[in-house]
């Protein structure tokens, strides 16, 4: 397996981050030597690129030849910032989207790139409380430009409030977007067929790589794209069971516990 890895795929929540959201000096030491030989490690994230720049910095991961795939794959980056590659939502999606929020009583944040444009709604939304990196704005869609990028749009609120309300969202809109919990206050619509497998399989193109040289590990609900899509799915001892279901190996420790250091000295170093 050792000889077959040649990019390794960090989700960031419940992953590489422990629950004060902070890389371990174990995390990062492993990290690093797995980059002295040569392999890509590759941050992939629901974020945008501003609100993961300090981790990359951590990681000392900030160069042109180093790439993040964000946006739950709907952006492939350099870590300068520059797109390899990008698929956002339409006006019209977005609209529709927000009227689905409204008929479930649920927040509608809309993200473009670094900015989140919070629209009216009568359950507040908690999602500055998630992400203080991002910049807030109270907006109405209709005061948006019809050419604004929209690269995804959440709805944050109440865990049990978002667990009572996906049961109602209407089958219709499975079949036009991806729809899945990336935390437990966090639900988040991406356009149809855009998630982190996506992202990695645009990625990888570009590096000549095929999926048995990517190793992915993850924890929750959209991380199942690229754990079943790797060559090396690897779910962490605190994963949802979704996940662990589909992974080939489930680590034995927690993201507290420095489970991707001692997944990459296993079986990578």
């Amino acid at each position: 397996m050792k000889n077959e890895i040649k990019l390794i795929a960090l989700d960031l929540d419940g992953t590489l981050l422990n629950s004060a959201k902070e890389i371990s000096a174990e995390n990062k030491a492993a990290i690093a030597a797995a980059r002295a030989k040569n392999v890509h490690v590759v941050l992939t994230t629901g974020r945008p690129l501003v609100a993961i720049h300090h981790f990359l910095e951590t990681l000392e991961m900030t160069g042109f030849d180093d790439f993040s795939i964000t946006f739950n794959g709907g952006l492939v980056q350099h870590n300068t910032g520059e797109i390899l590659s990008k698929k956002p939502f339409s006006m019209k999606e977005a609209v529709d989207l927000k009227e689905l929020t409204n008929a479930l009583d649920l927040p509608c944040d809309i993200l473009s790139e670094g900015l989140v444009y919070m629209t009216p709604s009568s359950r507040p939304s908690l999602y500055p409380t998630l992400n203080k990196l991002l910049t807030f704005k109270q907006a109405d869609l209709t005061e948006l430009s019809e050419n604004l990028i929209i690269n995804k749009i959440v709805s944050c609120t109440d865990a049990d409030v978002l667990d009572m309300k996906i049961p109602e969202i209407p089958i219709t809109f499975y079949e036009k977007c991806e729809i899945f919990k990336s935390q437990a206050k966090l639900l988040e619509f991406m356009p149809k067929g855009i998630n982190k497998a996506f992202g990695l399989e645009q990625l990888i193109k570009i590096l000549d790589l095929k999926p048995e040289n990517v190793m992915a590990m993850g924890d929750e609900e959209n991380d199942l794209s690229m754990i079943s899509w790797a060559g090396h799915g690897i779910a962490m001892g605190n994963a949802v069971e979704a996940v662990k279901a589909q992974a080939q190996i489930i680590s034995k420790l927690t993201n507290d516990e420095n489970a991707v250091a001692d997944i990459i000295e296993r079986y990578v170093l």
